[in-house]
């Protein structure tokens, strides 16, 4: 049983692992992170208050009472620090967080509101909050540490481990204070944005299986014989839980195909799987292994990138705006990405079990489709903005020169398009000359 986990695929560059979606439901989330460090605070107060009665215990023991004088000396003068901690530290948080949630509200407006999105997704937000409300709590808890006995022999307990740990913990939470109001800053700029779109999908092509270009998902499988229909709420395919659904294919000896595509949006009673050369498994055996949702995530979505970059072009683009610098750097990430597929097989990929036996297809957009969502908007509203037409016939020149032959066709259809709709556009024959001249800058 333990051997049935094991998951290959053809020509994939690792095996996922099961815990792999869940890992990344709990990242899209705000309120885990936190909830563990409230959790930690409270055992890291219960140890801490822990190695107070065992240092007061021992002074008893060697009736040291000066020393016990001494440490509940020590504590009563830093007794006013943590009250004023406790006290100041959850007004701390709302201000921080209020002002920077109209931060995020300002590059949500100014760029795609799917960048609240990296807000959540970031680990540094989701540190911050949690140290903030663990230093609040501790605080909280080592005041009840505090006894009103004035007889240093009866004293049982002095928070003085608890002092410590308490100011250890604020010194943390100014240092990620900084370093978080830093990273807040960063999501107000266009660049440190689409890197970092660009770099989670780079990352989920890393985690990606390849597969096998322009075949059709179930040509070369067994006839189907049944499917599998949707039964939870509507919404968008977010990923499919790979492991588990080898593990079932493998125990039931058929194949299972993933009949939409990540980030499809799927109703009620819509087929999502397909099962081919045997009995389809029970329905319980296939729970939660298609998680659907409100939004697309980077997880296994591999689109998910380019129509962000494209949103944000659009949007930039738009005569409200009017920003062609952004909608440039937003297709340098676009010809980054599509550079980094260009040699890649696309289509769809088999996932194999251990001993090398295809238990799932998942079909995945191909070449002519990653190439259409990253340059066709962009395309239609750039033509009366040199600087973006010079840039996209740079990167498609770019990309014409990694291309394999088989893979030119939708680059070449897209610089004939831009170059007729930029003859169409403008009517001087000089301007028409600069807007169609390739310049990786854009005006450089």
């Amino acid at each position: 049983m333990g051997n049935e986990g094991h998951i290959a695929h053809i020509s994939g560059p690792r095996r996922p692992r099961a815990l792999s979606p869940l890992r990344e439901h709990l990242r899209d989330t705000f309120w885990f992170a936190p909830s563990v460090g409230l959790v930690g605070a409270v055992l890291l107060w219960w140890g801490a208050s822990t190695l107070d009665l065992e240092i007061v215990a021992l002074l008893h023991r060697e009736k040291a009472y000066a020393a016990v004088r001494e440490l509940v000396s020590i504590a009563e003068d830093t007794r006013t620090i943590v009250t004023t901690i406790s006290s100041a530290m959850m007004t701390f948080i709302g201000v921080v967080f209020s002002i920077s949630l109209v931060a995020v509200q300002m590059a949500s407006g100014q760029l795609t509101p799917r960048v609240v999105r990296i807000f959540i997704r970031s680990r540094i937000s989701k540190i911050t909050l949690t140290v903030f409300l663990a230093t609040f709590l501790f605080s909280l808890l080592v005041l009840t540490s505090y006894e009103s006995e004035t007889d240093v022999r009866q004293v049982t307990s002095v928070p003085v481990v608890q002092n410590l740990l308490t100011m250890v913990l604020v010194a943390l939470s100014l240092l990620l204070f900084i370093a978080y109001v830093s990273a807040t800053l960063r999501l107000m700029q266009v660049g440190p944005v689409v890197d970092r779109i660009t770099r989670e999908t780079l990352r989920m092509l890393a985690r990606q299986g390849t597969g096998g270009e322009g075949a059709e998902d179930g040509a070369s499988l067994a006839p189907e014989t049944g499917r599998v229909a949707h039964a939870g709420r509507a919404g968008v395919v977010l990923d499919a839980h790979v492991a588990r659904l080898v593990r079932v294919a493998r125990r039931q000896g058929v194949v299972l195909r993933l009949i939409p595509r990540i980030g499809d949006f799927v109703l009620p009673g819509t087929p999502v799987l397909a099962v081919h050369g045997g009995t389809t498994p029970p329905r319980w055996a296939l729970r939660r292994t298609v998680s659907v949702g409100v939004e697309r995530t980077f997880h296994q979505d591999l689109g998910l990138g380019l129509r962000q970059l494209s949103d944000i072009a659009l949007r930039a683009l738009s005569p409200a705006v009017n920003d062609p610098t952004t909608a440039v750097q937003c297709l340098d990430r676009i010809v980054q990405i599509l550079a980094a597929v260009v040699r890649r097989p696309l289509g769809a990929v088999h996932h194999r079990d251990r001993r090398g036996a295809v238990r799932l297809v998942q079909n995945v957009p191909g070449w002519a489709d990653l190439v259409d969502l990253g340059l066709t908007e962009i395309r239609a509203a750039a033509v009366h903005s040199p600087q973006v037409t010079r840039r996209m016939l740079a990167g498609i020149d770019d990309l014409l020169l990694l291309a394999p032959e088989p893979r030119r066709e939708p680059l070449v259809r897209h610089r004939t398009l831009l170059l007729q709709a930029v003859e169409r556009a403008v009517p001087s024959a000089p301007d028409r000359r600069f807007a169609s001249s390739p310049d990786r800058q854009g005006i450089g």
